[in-house]
């Protein structure tokens, strides 16, 4: 995996999952770990086929990466006012 993508480049490219796409997604992940033979194939059948193996292979990658961004600091904490909000 790539480190040259950027996490607003990736947004981008996953806005098309729905709630409900990523739920299933998680959930069949969750069947299918590290390792399963035809992994993506049976996460993207596990989803009822409304994604292929590519596009969920694609997905996680791009999850993967976002998350590696976010734990090595790459991404700053929103600068949050007094309330709560979001500056």
């Amino acid at each position: 995996m790539s480190g040259s993508r950027s996490s607003s480049r990736n947004v981008n490219i996953d806005s098309n999952w729905s709630k409900r796409e990523n739920k299933l997604f998680e959930e069949a992940l969750a069947c299918y770990g590290e390792g399963t033979p035809d992994r993506w194939h049976k996460v993207a059948r596990a989803m009822g086929g409304i994604k292929t193996a590519d596009e969920v292979r694609r997905h996680y990658e791009i999850l993967n990466d976002d998350v590696t961004l976010i734990e090595s600091g790459g991404v700053p904490f929103p600068n949050y006012n007094t309330q709560g909000a979001w500056n």
